[in-house]
């Protein structure tokens, strides 16, 4: 008994006839007026506020009989043809709607009792329940009316017919699940009966007359049905659950999520809600820690401009001196909020309208103050130690901070323009700022081998020293250390010695590059590779920029006044630094601006030289023509190039010899003297140099054969004088070799035969003199691929490179003789002397 009463609590309370405390609610009262079952009561109630009685009525009295359709199993199939016509695709329900019309409207034809009779047997019903259907119908349609419910004469909406069918029956509705069946209240799975005529055309959601178990817990007579229906018709037990309470910048107010589920069913996860009403108190701290204290608020208030620029100076102070510990925590923020703001405030409307008010007695109530916010004075945090732009190359570069270790943008950040990128000097980047110097100089000092960092004396004491002499001024920071450590302590430190490796990324300039609307085009704390990538694009926009600057263009005599080292370059309101130098364009040249010192160089010498062959255009003819070489020459040069080529470099060179000594000329009457100089003496220097390039083209070919012949036997020692040769004898270096230096290849080259013909005879005494020879290389092969890569040049490198070639004739052909004095004791010297 005691459960049978539980039950039909709980049955009301789905009805939604009796409230928590189990008192009747207004819905309830009503359903007592009605002596029906209590759940179709609560469906014909629901269809008055629907204005679906007429529907439902007949539904209702449908479900209250044994179901007229008959299915005998001798005649199944055709009992199913039969009723066929009175299947709906989306509701079982509107079964009876169909079935009721077919009756009503046999009734209405009929001419006699027999002849109703066959139409029922035709379409299997049982005349019996059909009248008794109909007989119950009109006890509830009686009942109606006298309650004084007026019955539409318009036919309801589907929608309308079932949001009120629905009403009574919450507690047998189901979610599709992803095996076919459903979900059902409290953790049941039914399956739709296979009799039913909605079958697998059943949508998401399915509410069903009845659930009745046989092999399985079957729903009969189903119908699908809307999430929203469910939610506003089962409202009273919808359990709602708010989770995830945040603030929202717009519309300026706290919100939540929340979950919504129906008997355990998921109606709906994620719904965005206004949660100010449901928890102020939240909400409130919500309001005040994530809007005034965040800064998460769209507003122009005074106190919070003030407010939030004070917070943001003093993160600024904590990103320059990397320490976290400066602004106070936000608790304390929070707590001076808490104490002024009334409380009920949560949104950003009633607190403007609060403020406003609060603000007219007292206009700085809302300011804080800066001793307020911090926790000590950030001593030596200057603008001066940490300077808010840096000047390089005759512009201003800004600079931004940021304590983020593990971040991309952790460290000193240096926007750079893309126009800008080749005029960056890297050695003054590696400094970083002043103060950071101290650490960067420590932590370079403290990565040298142990023995090193004895040598250096206690290490404060000479990082303070070393600060003291300003020996940052024109090198990197590990170069200056070394140099420093030469003058001041006697003590070579090989710049290999250092492991810049081990330094954090906050030591070293992060990039930020960015074309002309600012937007970020790439960064990187490697600005060899930054250039790589778009150094050629920087340089191209560079010169596109200056061409409207260039006073000359495709010029062929020297008509465009004195050419300066440097020249300014406008864009808009900013003056950039350029370097104008000649362009060749082979019949003619052109005057333009570079981007660096080294690319103007590099073009200024061919544009130059292009500029003495266009103004001794008989001369370079003359050469063309009567250039002294054999056809063994063009075949050995065939390794190089073709034949056109071979001419072209020897013309070059002999115009390079003729035309092109230091300081070229920078003024008209200048280029015309030397061009004067050189009419006499062109010729001859181009059969000079011919010749010589002969000899050099046959003692080539010569090694050749001895490479071939020997390689087998000593692959090691024939590869070291392959790639050497390969470096010595590019495929320009006729042209791109110095005349002194040429001079000197036919040695270099004779050299190499005579150790591969001494081989045989002690290739033990080879392999120990190369030994001793490739520490010497390596670390020059090291260096001048840093600068290939960086685009610079040294004239140290560039001697100790030819040194090195001397080395090697002294070691392996020592009867050549060598063109000055060398050993490996004083190249070693040499290399400490250009690494510091």
């Amino acid at each position: 008994a005691s459960k049978a009463i539980q039950d039909g609590y709980a049955l009301l309370a789905e009805l939604g006839a009796v409230d928590e405390a189990n008192e009747l609610t207004e819905i309830g009262k009503q359903l007592a007026r009605l002596p029906v079952d209590p759940r179709i009561g609560r469906m014909v109630l629901a269809a008055k506020s629907e204005n679906a009685l007429r529907e439902v009525l007949i539904i209702a009295a449908g479900l209250s009989v044994q179901d007229p359709r008959q299915r005998p199993s001798e005649r199944a199939a055709a009992a199913d043809e039969a009723q066929k016509r009175f299947d709906d695709e989306k509701s079982d329900f509107l079964s009876w709607i169909k079935l009721w019309n077919f009756f009503e409207e046999a009734l209405a034809h009929r001419k006699s009792s027999r002849k109703l009779h066959e139409a029922c047997r035709e379409h299997f019903l049982s005349f019996n329940r059909m009248q008794e259907w109909r007989d119950i119908h009109g006890q509830l349609k009686e009942l109606v009316v006298e309650l004084g419910w007026r019955i539409s004469g318009t036919p309801a909406a589907y929608q309308q017919v079932h949001r009120a069918l629905l009403a009574g029956l919450l507690g047998n509705v189901g979610t599709k699940t992803e095996e076919g069946n459903y979900l059902g209240a409290r953790g049941i799975r039914f399956w739709v009966h296979p009799g039913s005529g909605v079958g697998r055309k059943a949508g998401r959601w399915v509410m069903a007359a009845e659930l009745t178990e046989t092999t399985r817990l079957y729903a009969r007579c189903v119908a699908t049905v809307e999430t929203e229906w469910l939610e506003s018709v089962g409202a009273h037990l919808v359990k709602r659950h708010q989770y995830e309470p945040h603030w929202e910048k717009q519309p300026a107010r706290v919100a939540a999520f929340e979950r919504g589920t129906l008997y355990g069913l998921l109606l709906y996860a994620k719904r965005r809600m206004h949660y100010g009403p449901m928890d102020p108190v939240e909400s409130r701290k919500i309001f005040i820690r994530q809007a005034l204290v965040e800064g998460d608020y769209d507003t122009r208030a005074p106190f919070f401009v003030h407010n939030r620029r004070l917070v943001q100076e003093i993160e600024q102070l904590e990103h320059k001196s990397r320490r976290p510990d400066v602004l106070v925590d936000d608790e304390l923020i929070c707590a001076f909020y808490e104490s002024l703001v009334p409380e009920g405030l949560h949104n950003g409307a009633d607190f403007d309208r609060w403020r406003r008010e609060a603000e007219s007695a007292n206009p700085k109530l809302l300011f804080l103050k800066r001793e307020d916010l911090m926790r000590h004075e950030a001593a030596g945090i200057t603008t001066v130690q940490f300077p808010h732009r840096l000047e390089m190359a005759g512009r201003s570069f800004a600079l931004d901070y940021h304590h983020e270790p593990g971040s991309p943008r952790d460290g000193v950040t240096l926007t750079v323009p893309l126009l800008a990128l080749n005029q960056v000097d890297a050695a003054r980047c590696d400094w970083l700022v002043p103060g950071l110097a101290r650490e960067k100089v420590t932590r370079l000092a403290k990565s040298l081998p142990q023995k090193l960092r004895h040598q250096l004396g206690p290490l404060q004491e000479f990082v303070d020293s070393f600060l003291r002499a300003n020996e940052h001024a024109d090198a990197p920071p590990a170069q200056a250390i070394a140099r420093y450590a030469r003058r001041e302590l006697n003590l070579a430190v090989p710049l290999d010695a250092f492991r810049p490796e081990t330094l954090p990324a906050h030591l070293w300039m992060n990039f930020r590059i960015v074309d002309e609307h600012g937007r970020q085009l790439a960064s990187g704390r490697n600005l060899a590779q930054l250039r790589a990538e778009l150094g050629q694009k920087a340089g191209e926009q560079f010169a596109e920029l200056a061409r409207s600057d260039a006073p000359a263009a495709k010029v062929t005599a020297w008509n465009f006044g004195d050419l300066e080292e440097v020249m300014e370059v406008r864009h808009g309101s900013q003056t950039l630094i350029g370097y104008p130098g000649l362009a060749d364009h082979e019949d003619s040249v052109s005057l333009e601006v570079f981007d660096s010192a080294e690319k103007a160089r590099e073009a200024h010498r061919t544009g130059l030289r292009r500029l003495f062959r266009l103004q001794l255009k008989e001369q370079a003819r003359h050469i063309e023509k009567n250039l002294p070489g054999s056809q063994a020459m063009v075949l050995q040069f065939a390794v190089f190039g073709e034949v056109a080529d071979l001419k072209e470099q020897l013309l070059a060179a002999a115009f390079d010899r003729a035309c092109m000594q230091e300081p070229w000329p920078r003024s008209r009457a200048e280029f015309e003297r030397r061009r004067e100089e050189a009419r006499s003496r062109v010729t001859l220097l181009a059969q000079e140099i011919a010749r010589l390039a002969g000899i050099i083209l046959a003692e080539h070919a010569g090694l050749q054969k001895k490479l071939q012949q020997a390689s087998k036997a000593f692959p090691e020692p024939c590869r070291d004088i392959q790639e050497s040769t390969a470096r010595l004898l590019s495929k320009r270096f006729i042209e791109q070799t110095p005349y002194e230096r040429l001079q000197h290849f036919p040695r270099y080259l004779k050299a190499a035969g005579l150790r591969l013909d001494k081989l045989r005879a002690d290739p033990g005494r080879d392999a120990r003199l190369a030994a001793e020879f490739a520490p010497l290389c390596a670390q020059w092969l090291r260096e001048h691929a840093k600068q290939v890569k960086s685009g610079s040049s040294d004239p140290q490198l560039e001697q100790f490179r030819w040194l090195l070639e001397e080395l090697r004739v002294q070691f392996f052909a020592q009867e050549l003789k060598t063109s000055a004095p060398v050993s490996v004791k004083r190249l070693s010297k040499m290399w400490q002397t250009i690494q510091r």
